[in-house]
């Protein structure tokens, strides 16, 4: 298609069209939508809509927005549906166990509205995205240094100790999850680079940062950071090795998915009892050592139904709204502003996580009394704010920024590597997962902030050399 037509982006929006369409046959108009975010991948990747970057091979700039953060993002949020579908059917993994009778097709309905919703908000990211994907980016300053694994574990090994300072001290704390994450993406790509470049120092220093950072994320009672160490290491790898290593760290995460969800239970169990972090970690992974196949795979299929897929709880916040609870309007969007004022100016200042549960209450997701957090979605707070019409501005926007800052990054930062492989992915890794507004948007600005500090950083020491 013509790259200057501006109607090619509305073949972004034929499966939601179609199931629109059908949304009267729910089965149907599920599947469309489910199949329907498949097509948009194919088609933001064909180069029909709009060409993707060409300065680099696919391979080498998988940390652009169009790549990891779309499959990250729009994958989590709208493919992992499938397993609830199937389940809400009678299946259990390939085997047939027979409806629930105390299924109706209100379910059927509600499951097929919620992807419609999935699959327009894809849309609208894609569409956001490839606005702004405008490559090559102009850059301002190249990068100068001798030896790009020793900048990377200089850039870990001062990140990590400062962040962990800065989230001792309430009026710099915002800083600490910024830092954190830099620390690990740089820890992680220098290894890359010491294998490069044959630093056996640097890679065996490296790896314990690496090493450390899977003990943490063990520790953690969550399995994202686990999964995320493994699947950076494999992207970062793949320009050393090539597409033969895919395989590999394929085989390792489908391993990851069907363990840590008895991992992480047993974890959150043991640990829950007052036991230190380091042997309920220990406890935890001889559990599942002892555990038989059958017990691995009922904690994974309950994990796959309603932890890694959301759409139980959006489709209780869909119910709920507007039918009971009125649209928040800007309501949502004014209390994410707020959240960037730090405390020490503003002492009052409501307690985010405060904030964000009470819409979770109005909408009886979980119990007041209950001490599970279930923080909305993104797209979950765009729905409530203006329903169909704030899931398309709402993930519009995402894309648009997202690809924006990228861009900048790699501005600044003299290109790709160190602008979007480095910076964008440990400052705005929260953007691959995204989160209710109050904790996204406070996270993307001071993500921001500290990108501009260790530019200015970067441009005193001569690491940054302008191009005139």
């Amino acid at each position: 298609m013509n790259p200057t037509n501006p109607f090619r982006y509305a073949l972004l929006y034929i499966p939601f069209l179609l199931a629109w369409l059908t949304s009267e046959q729910f089965h149907a108009s599920y599947l469309i939508a489910w199949f329907g975010s498949l097509a948009i991948f194919y088609l933001s990747y064909n180069g029909w809509i709009k060409k993707l970057p060409e300065d680099y091979k696919v391979i080498e700039q998988l940390m652009r927005p169009i790549f990891l953060m779309q499959i990250i993002f729009a994958g989590y949020m709208c493919c992992t549906s499938i397993f609830y579908y199937i389940n809400a059917i009678g299946y259990k993994y390939f085997d047939y166990k027979g409806y629930s009778f105390f299924l109706t097709n209100d379910l059927y309905r509600d499951i097929a509205k919620c992807q419609l919703y999935y699959v327009l908000g894809h849309a609208a990211l894609v569409h956001g995205i490839l606005i702004n994907m405008n490559y090559p980016a102009k850059k301002f300053y190249r990068l100068y240094v001798v030896s790009t694994s020793n900048l990377l574990l200089g850039l870990s090994v001062i990140c990590l100790p400062i962040g962990y300072l800065f989230g001792k001290i309430g009026t710099l704390s915002q800083f600490n999850v910024q830092l954190t994450g830099l620390s690990f993406v740089a820890g992680t790509i220098a290894l890359t680079y010491a294998i490069k470049e044959k630093k056996i120092t640097n890679f065996w220093f490296a790896l314990a940062l690496f090493l450390s950072n899977v003990m943490n994320a063990l520790v953690s009672g969550f399995k994202e950071p686990i999964i995320i160490c493994v699947l950076l290491l494999g992207v970062f790898l793949i320009p050393i090795y090539g597409k033969k290593i895919i395989p590999v760290f394929g085989i390792l995460l489908i391993f990851l998915f069907f363990v840590l969800p008895t991992f992480i239970g047993n974890f959150r169990k043991i640990s829950g009892t007052g036991l230190a972090l380091t042997e309920a970690r220990d406890k935890s992974i001889e559990a599942v050592i002892n555990s038989d196949n059958d017990e691995l795979k009922e904690d994974n299929w309950d994990f796959l139904i309603y932890r890694f897929s959301e759409i139980d709880m959006f489709i209780k916040y869909v119910n709920s709204t507007p039918n009971y609870v009125p649209f928040y309007n800007t309501q949502i969007a004014k209390d994410a502003v707020v959240t960037i004022i730090p405390r020490v100016f503003w002492p009052e200042k409501p307690i985010v996580e405060s904030t964000v549960m009470q819409r979770v209450y109005n909408a009886g997701v979980v119990d007041r009394r209950s001490m599970v957090s279930a923080k909305p979605a993104y797209i979950v707070d765009c729905y409530l704010s203006f329903g169909m019409i704030g899931i398309w501005l709402g993930l519009f926007f995402y894309g648009a920024v997202a690809q924006w800052i990228a861009i900048k990054a790699e501005s600044l930062f003299g290109g790709y590597f160190m602008g979007c492989a480095v910076m964008f992915a440990g400052l705005f890794q929260i953007l691959w997962r995204g989160n209710s507004f109050e904790f996204l948007l406070n996270s993307i600005f001071w993500s921001f902030i500290t990108m501009l500090i260790i530019y200015i950083i970067f441009k005193k020491r001569g690491i940054l050399e302008e191009i005139l």
